[in-house]
């Protein structure tokens, strides 16, 4: 009997990446259904009733939500190309940092890019903070699974893509080479590796997309002062 393997996302989200990367690099045939979030489908609403967003994946019927959940089940499911190291203490360090990405790296970073002068300049503190934790988890490593692309890369994976965007629409410097050069390089391999390189959103659609949402978010704040 063949599996049934469906993933709900988005276009644009970073988060279902991770999941279209993670299948990838499994070698997981999948159908992809993408939503409108504005108008959200019965069946992502069935399937993720609690939090009502993508991604969800659907193997065989059963429904799996939460992108770095995602990823756990996939790696556990099929064994081929494991994302997760063997040795506990490795991963119980992985899941450290790809969450310390989740809780405080993405927001500091989204922090940045949705306010301005002053207390852009004031969020920039942690963000920089935040990013010198990453570049010293990479020395001595090209990935931060090592040689090859691994649990941690694929829930950092949005600095890959997201924060040039997000430079490029703010037209700040956020990840400075001289500053973070083992986070540089790390950006370019894992942006440039073929998985990674051929599932990127376009680009032009992606600054679109964050410039209004950019917009929306700082009338947004100054409506509420």
């Amino acid at each position: 009997m063949a599996e049934e393997v469906k993933l709900f996302r988005t276009w644009s989200s970073p988060f279902a990446l991770r999941v279209v990367w993670a299948l990838k690099i499994k070698g997981i045939d999948y159908e992809t259904i993408f939503e409108d979030l504005s108008n959200k489908s019965p069946s992502l609403l069935q399937y993720n009733p609690v939090y009502k967003k993508v991604p969800v994946l659907v193997h065989n019927g059963k429904p799996i939500a939460e992108s770095l959940v995602i990823l756990e089940y996939i790696d556990e499911t099929w064994k081929q190309a494991p994302l997760l190291p063997e040795d506990p203490h490795e991963r119980a360090t992985a899941r450290f940092w790809a969450k310390f990405g989740e809780d405080k790296v993405l927001s500091s970073i989204w922090s940045v890019f949705i306010k301005q002068g002053k207390e852009q300049e004031e969020a920039m503190v942690p963000a920089l903070e935040n990013l010198k934790f990453l570049e010293e988890e990479l020395k001595g490593k090209k990935f931060f699974g090592g040689e090859t692309i691994g649990f941690v890369d694929l829930a950092l994976g949005w600095l890959g893509n997201l924060i040039s965007l997000l430079e490029e629409i703010v037209g700040l410097k956020v990840v400075d080479g001289e500053k973070f050069p083992l986070l540089s390089a790390w950006m370019q391999d894992f942006a440039d590796a073929p998985i990674i390189k051929d599932n990127w959103p376009p680009r032009d659609r992606m600054i679109v997309k964050f410039q209004a949402l950019r917009d929306a978010t700082i009338v947004a704040a100054a409506a509420s002062k």
